[in-house]
């Protein structure tokens, strides 16, 4: 092989090493289960235990066949691939079960390796596709949970495409915030739902307006809440619209509720802008029932709160009967 040929084939590796994301170690497994794919379709048998060793620096390759021997009771299922422990023993005295016999098999015709090559192309093409899909999948599988930025990539009826790296995640009309205008090229920030991978690619889904965007943006912009010395003990969010984030402060001398709100309410006016101007409320945690709705209902003023469970329904539920002052505007 030339030294043009020995090139092409280092660079091609090295390329789709670093534009696909993808390991050496894969890649050249990928190119080796092709080529013992293109030998069982052009000269090995059926059910033979071909493999192939692949050579990246000159792009050499040698074919193995292998026959594995079995229990003596075992029905041999594959006699080009396996071989009972009786039938080993007369040409080997140390053979036992589960050893491997080598033999190679790569062709002496001089045109196997066009040929080979030939037949691979296109094997090597689709798996190094699912290999990139792969790690493009567990890539952003980590990120699940998570707050990323995106750009507009298009806009189909109302579903917006976002453009977020090495793919493209699905804004659907469900996740966005009620008054919001995307335009193509804007960046903005979205929340990944789920990560799904499929026969064409990794499906990922976005939301503008799910409670956990909401969160994670308070532990951006908090630093009590990203250290855990203030916890967030629930969210109630009706995007576009009003949200009640409920906190705890872990640690005697915090105030959950001015560290969430900033001083002269710098964090909570950064996360309300983020989120186009929604209102958000942030109320004290309390692990009495009654006081707790009280600190929900703010800046209602409430008189009294009857805690009872529901015995019809589910012992478990419970539900509150509020009394409050008439004319107070929330």
């Amino acid at each position: 092989m030339s030294d043009e040929q020995e090139a092409g084939f280092g660079s091609a590796i090295d390329q789709i090493v670093a534009e696909k994301g993808i390991s050496k170690d894969k890649v050249l497994e990928t190119i080796e289960a092709a080529l013992a794919a293109a030998y069982r379709k052009d000269y090995g048998e059926r059910g033979q235990d071909v493999r192939a060793e692949f050579n990246e620096d000159d792009g050499s390759a040698r074919i193995y066949k292998i026959v594995t021997v079995i229990p003596d009771e075992e029905e041999v299922e594959n006699e080009v691939a396996q071989m009972p422990l009786k039938e080993a023993l007369k040409s080997d005295k140390k053979a036992e079960v589960g050893k491997e016999y080598v033999e190679e098999v790569t062709p002496t015709d001089p045109n196997y390796g066009r040929v080979a090559a030939q037949t691979a192309k296109q094997v090597i093409i689709q798996r190094i596709r699912e290999a990139e899909r792969e790690a493009v999948h567990d890539e952003y599988k980590e990120k699940e949970g998570e707050i990323i930025s995106g750009i507009v990539q298009r806009i189909e009826g109302d579903t917006v495409f976002v453009d977020i790296g090495r793919t493209t995640g699905v804004l659907f009309p469900s996740e966005q915030v009620r008054g919001e205008r995307y335009r193509v090229n804007q960046r903005i920030r979205v929340f990944v739902v789920s990560v799904e991978l499929t026969s064409h690619g990794p499906d990922i889904l976005l939301s503008r307006s799910h409670p956990g965007m909401l969160r994670r943006l308070f532990e951006l912009e908090v630093p009590e809440i990203f250290a855990g010395s203030v916890e967030i003990k629930g969210i109630a969010r009706e995007a576009s619209e009003r949200s009640k984030v409920s906190v705890w402060a872990k640690e005697e001398g915090i105030d959950p509720v001015g560290a969430c709100i900033g001083q002269r309410g710098t964090r909570i006016q950064t996360i309300i802008a983020e989120l186009s101007g929604e209102k958000i409320d942030i109320i004290q945690w309390d692990e009495e029932p009654a006081r707790y709705v009280a600190n929900a209902l703010s800046p209602a003023r409430v008189i009294a709160v009857d805690v009872f469970e529901n015995a019809n329904i589910n012992k478990d539920e419970k539900k509150n009967q509020v009394a409050e002052e008439e004319d107070v505007p929330f």
